[in-house]
């Protein structure tokens, strides 16, 4: 059990030590978003995604090309009769194209297709990207607060114990009783138990800033200015329906919704094909060549209704990808109004604590000198003690809810980015990817290759 408790100290002692305000490579918030940006692996799958999505526009492009096969064949046959054992071999090579000349825009409608999930999965990325930098700052936020609450309960002990020691030596002369001591001694107990929970708490914050920034906390910097938010609400709910990225995933869902609607409408109409092929016959005989050009017209008749089938659940999900759309703005505009509210919320809290912890503070000073004077029982010391210790407790959170609010409120409107909080690092170009494969190429790695490997390396991501 002492092995436990010392473990347990220890653990509590080095935490309070790498959180010392004035270590030599303490962390800002910067530093903190900096590293989650560049160690999340949550970015680096989404990343990836985006990547095979970028791959559908390629895989569209090569459609409305044209397309070469070949085809080797060999055979050896051999005839035996009454009279004679006859043997023969065969080959063959052929090489065959065919190219869609005309199917309605149903090519260029499925380019159009890809290139709206490619969109859609940006979106999606930047919404990933939010979540990973409000974790951040929920993580940085949560190890300060634990810390600095753990440091109260720990001065709190130390101002109990000498409030028992003091309470023992006023029994020891007569001047109170032994309840009074007994007092003292169950707040300290008290006192005990709410700085090993701050202990516990703080260590539980630790881990998961760890997962949140992708390392232990290295001593954290109180946290800049907050940035700008909106000057209203209405302010704030406007820029959201513009610029959050699930209303724009959202609205290329219609979109996406809208084309594959267009496109089964359009399947139900024939294609033109051109067909091209040489075949080289090797017999035992005289070899022959063949070639052959044509254009073949190929539709459907009738598929039993399959075709209108999907006709019409294309277009039911149009009107669910616009009731979606509907949904995702109401939640946005939802969450923007929440976050003001919890902000405004924040604020009077920090207000109201600051006016507490001054009126506690003066109190618990005019009771200590009552006590003195024997007008004040230690009871009645303590519960004021007590009071100032929930204000100073209440003002951490207050602080610490009032920034988080700040970022909830970035978060909702869609600016909670890496270009928008201007962090000053490499970020990932979508662009570089999508360039460089759009033109279907044929080859594994493009001339812009290295760009990519380069970006990616600054983002110590390769």
């Amino acid at each position: 059990m002492r092995v436990l408790k010392r473990s347990i100290v220890g653990v509590a002692l080095a935490s309070a030590l790498a959180l010392a305000p004035l270590a030599a490579a303490a962390e800002t918030l910067s530093d903190a978003l900096v590293s989650a940006y560049r160690s999340s692996g949550l970015l680096e799958q989404r990343r990836a995604l985006l990547r095979a999505q970028d791959e559908g526009v390629a895989i569209a492009v090569a459609a409305t090309r044209p397309a070469f096969n070949y085809a080797l064949s060999g055979n050896w046959r051999m005839t035996e009769t009454t009279l004679a054992t006859v043997t023969a071999a065969t080959a063959a090579a052929t090489l065959s194209s065919s190219l869609t000349i005309y199917d309605f825009g149903r090519s260029q409608l499925n380019i159009d297709l890809a290139r709206e999930n490619v969109m859609m999965a940006r979106d999606t990325l930047v919404s990933v990207e939010q979540q990973v930098l409000l974790r951040a700052v929920s993580a940085f936020l949560d190890v300060r607060s634990a810390h600095e609450t753990a440091m109260l309960q720990a001065n709190n002990v130390r101002v109990i114990t000498e409030e028992l020691r003091a309470a023992r030596d006023r029994f020891e002369v007569g001047e109170i009783t032994q309840t009074d001591v007994s007092l003292a001694e169950a707040a300290l107990a008290a006192a005990r138990s709410s700085e090993a929970a701050a202990r516990g708490q703080l260590m539980i914050a630790r881990e998961e800033y760890k997962a949140a920034v992708g390392h232990y906390p290295n001593g954290l910097q109180v946290p800049p200015a907050a940035p700008m938010t909106a000057r209203s609400l209405d302010e704030a709910k406007s820029l959201a329906r513009t610029r959050h990225p699930d209303v724009l995933s959202a609205q290329r869902s219609v979109k996406v919704a809208e084309i594959s609607t267009e496109i089964a409408r359009r399947g139900m109409y024939p294609t033109v094909t051109a067909n091209t092929s040489v075949a080289r016959n090797f017999v035992s005989g005289p070899d022959n060549t063949t070639a052959s050009v044509g254009v073949s017209v190929s539709g459907p008749i009738y598929q039993g209704g399959r075709l209108s089938a999907l006709y019409r659940q294309a277009r039911a999900q149009v009107e669910a990808s616009r009731a979606a759309l509907h949904v995702s703005v109401q939640g946005v505009e939802q969450s923007v109004a929440n976050a003001w509210a919890q902000l405004a919320v924040a604020t009077a809290s920090l207000q109201a604590t600051d006016q507490q912890i001054r009126a506690s503070t003066v109190a618990l000073r005019g009771a200590r000198e009552e006590a003195t004077l024997g007008a004040r029982t230690t009871l009645e010391v303590l519960t004021f003690e007590q009071d100032l210790l929930d204000a100073q407790a209440n003002r951490i959170t207050a602080q610490s809810n009032q920034y988080l609010a700040i970022y909830n409120l970035l978060s909702a409107m869609g600016l909670l980015t890496v270009e928008h909080l201007k962090l000053g690092i490499a970020t990932y170009d979508p662009e570089a990817y999508y360039n460089a494969v759009k033109g279907a190429p044929v080859f594994d790695i493009s001339p812009q290759g290295e760009r990519l490997d380069s970006m990616l390396e600054a983002l110590g991501r390769k």
